[in-house]
Formats: C-alpha cells, sequence, structure tokens
C-alpha cells in the first residue's frame, strides 16, 4: 500500500471493452456474429453464450476457445490459425461499424473524468487486450477524431505475448510511462482484468456490467456501478470508503493513497 500523502496520483490506466463501453454484449458479440455469417458458418453467440465465453481475454483466443469446446471438427481445419485471424479481422470490420453508427456510447462518467484528468495534468493510458484498430475506432466515435492522441501510452492487443489475466499489458503500460506502480491506478471491469493490474501491483477499481457483476472483485479499491455523473450518482456495491458520488480525480488520488 502506498501510504506517501504527498505522492500524488499520476497516471490512470483505463481498461477498454466493458470500461470505457458496454461494448461487448452489443458491440463485439453482434459483429461476431455478423463475421460467421460472411463465413457461412452456422455458429450463433447468444447473450448467454457470449457471457460463458467472456471468461477467455482476446478475440481470436476466444474463437479458438469455442472451436476445442463446441466445434472440435474444425481443429482438424488446415491453417487454422490463419483463418481464425482472419474471420477475426472480418469481425473487427463489423464493429468498428457499428461504432461509426453511433451504437455504443461510452458510460456515464468516462468522457467527464477522462477530459478531467487531461485538465488536472494527470497522465492517461490503455491497457487492453483489443485490437489497436477497436480502441481507435471506440475513441474516435464517441470522443473525437484527436482523441486517440489525448492518450500518453496505448497498450492494446497481441502487443504483449500473454494477455489478462496475465500482467503483461499492464507491466508494458507502465514501462512506457515511466511510472511505478504505486503511482497510478487502474480502472477495470472484470475479474480477469482485476487479476491482471493487481499481479502488476497496480491499485484498481471496478465498475460493473452486465456480464461481471457476479464476479470476485474481493481484492478491488472499490466496486461502484460506473463512474457516476453529477446527474446520475453512481452505486457503492462494495467498499466505497468515499463520500463522492461520482469518481473524480480527487476520489481516485484518495483511493489510491487509503
Amino acid at each position: 500500500m502506498n501510504t506517501d500523502k504527498t505522492n500524488k496520483l499520476r497516471a490512470v490506466l483505463f481498461d477498454v471493452d466493458g470500461t470505457l463501453a458496454d461494448t461487448e454484449r452489443d458491440g463485439h458479440r453482434p459483429a461476431f456474429n455478423l463475421a460467421f455469417k460472411e463465413y457461412d458458418l452456422d455458429w450463433h453467440w447468444d447473450i448467454e453464450r457470449y457471457g460463458e465465453l467472456l471468461i477467455v481475454t482476446g478475440g481470436k483466443e476466444r474463437i479458438r476457445y469455442f472451436i476445442e469446446k463446441y466445434q472440435p471438427e474444425y481443429l482438424q481445419k488446415d491453417n487454422l490459425e490463419d483463418w481464425i485471424t482472419d474471420l477475426h479481422k472480418t469481425k473487427t470490420k463489423y464493429f468498428v461499424s457499428l461504432l461509426k453508427k453511433g451504437k455504443i456510447p461510452l458510460r456515464p462518467g468516462v468522457a467527464r473524468l477522462i477530459h478531467q484528468l487531461r485538465h488536472e495534468g494527470i497522465k492517461i493510458a490503455i491497457a487492453t487486450t483489443t485490437t489497436p484498430e477497436n480502441v481507435t475506432a471506440l475513441l474516435t466515435a464517441t470522443l473525437g477524431a484527436d482523441s486517440p492522441h489525448w492518450f500518453d501510452v496505448i497498450g492494446a492487443g497481441d502487443i504483449v505475448a500473454n494477455k489478462k489475466p496475465a500482467p503483461d499489458i499492464y507491466c508494458w503500460v507502465l514501462e512506457q510511462l515511466n511510472l511505478s506502480a504505486q503511482q497510478c491506478i487502474a480502472i477495470e471491469d472484470s475479474e480477469n482484468g482485476l487479476k491482471s493490474a493487481l499481479a502488476a501491483n497496480i491499485p484498481t477499481l471496478i465498475t460493473i456490467n452486465s456480464y461481471t457483476y457476479q464476479q470476485n472483485f474481493s481484492n478491488a479499491l472499490a466496486v461502484l456501478s460506473d463512474l457516476g455523473e453529477p446527474s446520475q450518482p453512481f452505486t457503492g456495491i462494495i467498499k466505497n470508503p468515499t463520500n463522492n458520488q461520482w469518481v473524480d480525480f480527487n476520489m481516485l488520488n484518495n483511493l489510491q493513497h487509503q
């Protein structure tokens, strides 16, 4: 635990899917289904099935897991890994299209907090397993064309060998920021994300969603319904040690030093 009260929070590290926006259920899932249709596959990931598949991080890894568990005959397919990569690229095309149509808004408080952190001179970064294309598409569709440049570091996709819950992506982002874990806080939405950040020794705040609300977040700094807005306060789920009704820099700084 960081007990140095003078060492204020220097950077906030955001997960993307489920944290910045509810991309999983209403973005990635239908995009996967559209890709399956284009490939003449009779696969369909309904809301319940996709929730099960979310135990696996990474889209290509999720496809392979599904094949191994439900479509094992495809394991004999020639050049399977290349085929999965191409299928995933097609899925990304549909996901980006949904974003450009404005179908996937940011979650409450996200835009407000990002703007405040920039105003306060706090570094902001992305640490995600989703592709760089998905990150850029989400940011530009919701925050504007220049918004990817607001982030000091964007760690995404296959830039590291091991995806969450491994700590690799967070370790990589910390190295690029040239900051210690104790100078940062992560914002995540899932148990795998929490495990990843904590394995890199980064204190972590959780904002749950419909897929993750029953997961184990006992080691998080706090678990909230979302980041909240002045007109739409968050609901504290577990360990909300502050009197705040929406997440701002002061709350994050106090959490990080508790």
